[in-house]
């Protein structure tokens, strides 16, 4: 059995692929596993990491603007998707999958798209509530359209092959031992922050002044994560260049990115991040009481939609971005840490909503349609 996963921009489209593979490659290790990306950063470091095969077919997105950059930007994409077409076409030719795996990204269309003209077997996952524009131009034709959120088929236009499965998430995420940084007798809270794989200009410098308030008053350590755009060292001199260097009270740990999540998270008292999919999920996962600043460029808005669920059940508290400073959010973050019995009721809200093996009913899904077939 050969399966081909195609993925590709973020982490939100990476790691819930990761955990499929993975879950496929412990349930059926037989199996040849194949991952497509589209040449971006995030697939080439994350992917190979994680022991999978990686084949690049370089593709983007389209611009909605009308400035002569998005033109000629969306007239090279034209030319990108001609290219992939054909390379999608041979690479199903030369690997025969019996079965492909859509998780997100621009490069997931060319692809799925030729495999429905094979009749090869074909899953779109949609992580969020509200499907993007590939998933949209490719729910028609795929054999299953995977969702996860409840209640969503009628965004579709053939709801009976929408189903319900939860995020899928690394099976490290439900391995820890809920122990945090405060809770193993440090002396100081541990308070985690990052805002996507691929960062937030205007959140970062929002989380500088919040790691100067920090050092001020000493009261918790802190990692943060710029994101892999190569914010992390700026942010370092910047820093330096206020005079804050050698920190080592609080310890103040600043990263590109968190290749070891869910020990980290797992680590953490307190958690400041967007609210994507694949966050929510891992942050249920482990049960982290977290303060969500939804990002505003997302399709209808549906990462504020999946804070206020969280906000609702008493597992996070959201602040819009227009809305944020560093002051606000450290006042925030202080008081929280400062209330032990608030942490724990929301730590148990969180832990209410996690959906756990939503990697193992997609694999489920597909190991079955795939008898069926053949």
């Amino acid at each position: 059995m050969t399966i081909l996963f195609v993925c590709g921009g973020s982490a939100g489209h990476i790691n819930p692929a990761l955990a499929i593979a993975t879950e496929l490659r412990r349930t059926h290790p037989e199996s040849k596993i194949l991952f497509v990306g589209a040449e971006k950063v995030l697939e080439k470091r994350l992917i190979p990491y994680s022991g999978f095969h990686l084949v690049n077919i370089k593709m983007s997105g389209l611009r909605r603007g009308c400035s002569p950059r998005d033109i000629i930007h969306n007239i090279r994409t034209a030319i990108n998707l001609v290219t992939a077409s054909y390379k999608s076409a041979k690479l199903l030719r030369r690997y025969k999958p019996d079965a492909v795996i859509g998780t997100g990204g621009y490069i997931c269309y060319p692809v799925v798209k030729r495999a429905a003209k094979r009749k090869i077997p074909k899953y779109i996952l949609e992580p969020n509530a509200y499907p993007g524009l590939t998933v949209r131009m490719l729910s028609s034709i795929v054999t299953k359209v995977l969702v996860t959120y409840e209640g969503l088929a009628d965004r579709y236009r053939k709801p009976e092959r929408v189903v319900y499965t939860g995020t899928p998430l690394r099976s490290e995420f439900f391995k820890t031992d809920g122990a945090t940084s405060s809770s193993n007798g440090n002396e100081k809270p541990l308070v985690i922050s990052y805002w996507g794989s691929m960062g937030a200009d205007r959140m970062n410098l929002i989380i500088q002044e919040f790691i100067k308030l920090n050092i001020e008053e000493d009261k918790f350590d802190h990692i943060h994560a710029t994101g892999v755009s190569g914010n992390a060292e700026n942010m370092k001199r910047h820093l330096m260049s206020q005079g804050i260097s050698d920190i080592k009270s609080p310890v103040i740990e600043i990263r590109e990115y968190i290749e070891d999540m869910p020990s980290v998270m797992n680590a953490a008292d307190l958690v400041l991040a967007r609210a994507g999919a694949s966050t929510i999920a891992e942050l249920t996962a482990l049960g982290k009481p977290a303060i969500l600043i939804p990002s505003p460029n997302v399709t209808e808005n549906h990462q504020e939609e999946n804070a206020k669920k969280l906000e609702s059940a008493g597992g996070a508290v959201m602040i819009r971005e227009n809305e944020c400073t560093g002051d606000l959010l450290y006042k925030v973050v202080s008081s929280l840490l400062e209330d032990k019995k608030k942490l724990v009721a929301m730590s148990n809200a969180q832990k209410s909503l996690s959906v756990p093996n939503a990697a193992v009913k997609i694999v489920e899904i597909i190991i079955d349609s795939l008898e069926a077939t053949y």
